[in-house]
Formats: structure tokens, C-alpha cells, sequence
């Protein structure tokens, strides 16, 4: 009788405790304004077009206690169907921008696509405030779905490096970055969060085994635009 009581004291006092912490936690994700989708829609780089991927943002943040905020995926789209472009970095407000633990990535538009900014892998947290696999971890998940260039505007040109502007999950390439900024070799495009190589594969470039394939799981960056 006694070892039950025990047992019992034991158990209110734990579920205590993960009750106590439970808000805290909430609140903190509710702050949050950036974070590295824990997962993709699942059909390679067809996401949906720009509509699909902003809802994949925003359903993951609900998720995470921070559907207030309007979320918007860090994706460019190229000139077609006399349509214009559209740049990423005109997309995802003005900053700052922090995870899901309060860390900082950056400050504003500029400082996110300079030098300083504070996007590692210990801070390309996921919505749930988790450390995503990268380089050297099995399976690696680094590559970062963007269609962007360094400076987060579109690709001019023929070259296809949004698959179809995010409607393909066959035939194309999409441009990647590496969150964690590791890559095969020591140069700028292996440590640039946004622009580092296109996506390549067996099945035309744009399935998720293609992107699974280098790296990849069709993972995207969201912001919080207001």
C-alpha cells in the first residue's frame, strides 16, 4: 500500500511538472515567426503552386499554436504564361524573424540575405522547435526547397529552376539551399542557405525521390509576413 501511495506522489509530481511546462512552451511557439517545415506535401517539388506551399506553412504553424500570424513560403516563381515573376524575398514580410525558441535569425530582408545572418542548423529549427537532420546525418534532409538566387530574387532565363513554378513533381529542377550551410565542398553555393545547386534526378528532377535522392525531403522555409 504504501509502495502505491509512493508511486502515486510520483507520478502527480511528474504530471505536474509537464503541465507547468506545457504552456510555456506553447507560448513560446506562438512567438515564433520562422521555422523549417518538419515535412512537405509529399509530392516532390509539386507543392501546389506558391497557394499550396503558403498553406503547408500555415497549416504546420497552426499546428504549432501559431496560426495567428500569415505565413508565407520562402519561394521564388519564374516569368511564364505571361505571368511575372515573383522574388522570394518579397514575399515574407520585413523581420525580425526568430524560431521556435526565441532565437533570432534575422533582423530584416537585408540582413537575412547578407552575411550576418543567424541561420545554422542549430537554429533552422522546425515549427515544433526541433533540430532537422543535415549533412552527415542518415537520412540528410539539408536541402531546402527556394527557386531563389543569393539574393532572393527569381531565375531570368529559360532554365527551369522552380519545377514549373512549384507544379511538377516530374520533369524540371528546382534551385535548393542548405540550412545547415554544409555541402560537398568548401565554396559559397555549399553554405548558402538559398541558392546552393538544382535539384537532379532519375525520375526528370522533381519527384521526391529526386529530391530525396541529394539530399532533400521537399522541406521549405516559412516566415511570418506580418
Amino acid at each position: 500500500m504504501i509502495r502505491i501511495e509512493k508511486s502515486m506522489t510520483i507520478s502527480s509530481v511528474a504530471l505536474a511538472m509537464v503541465l507547468l511546462a506545457a504552456p510555456s512552451a506553447r507560448a513560446q511557439s506562438a512567438d515564433m515567426t520562422f521555422f523549417v517545415t518538419s515535412n512537405g506535401p509529399g509530392k516532390g517539388a509539386d507543392l501546389g503552386g506558391l497557394e499550396g506551399a503558403d498553406a503547408q506553412c500555415q497549416k504546420l504553424a497552426q499546428t504549432a499554436g501559431a496560426g495567428a500570424k500569415t505565413w508565407r513560403a520562402y519561394l521564388s516563381t519564374q516569368a511564364a504564361d505571361g505571368k511575372p515573376a515573383v522574388n522570394a524575398k518579397d514575399r515574407i514580410g520585413k523581420g525580425p524573424w526568430q524560431n521556435a525558441k526565441g532565437t533570432v535569425i534575422a533582423k530584416d530582408v537585408a540582413e537575412l540575405h547578407g552575411a550576418t545572418n543567424n541561420l545554422t542548423k542549430q537554429t533552422a529549427l522546425s515549427e515544433k522547435g526541433e533540430v532537422i537532420n543535415g549533412s552527415g546525418d542518415q537520412p540528410n534532409r539539408h536541402d531546402i526547397l527556394t527557386g531563389s538566387q543569393p539574393d532572393g530574387t527569381a531565375f531570368a532565363g529559360p532554365d527551369d529552376r522552380t519545377c514549373k513554378n512549384w507544379t511538377s513533381s516530374t520533369q524540371g529542377a528546382a534551385m535548393v539551399g542548405h540550412f545547415d550551410r554544409r555541402g560537398l565542398r568548401d565554396d559559397e553555393p555549399s553554405k548558402s542557405w538559398n541558392s546552393s545547386h538544382p535539384s537532379r534526378g532519375p525520375d526528370g528532377g522533381c519527384s521526391q525521390a529526386d529530391l530525396k535522392s541529394t539530399g532533400g525531403d521537399g522541406l521549405l522555409y516559412c516566415f511570418a509576413a506580418n
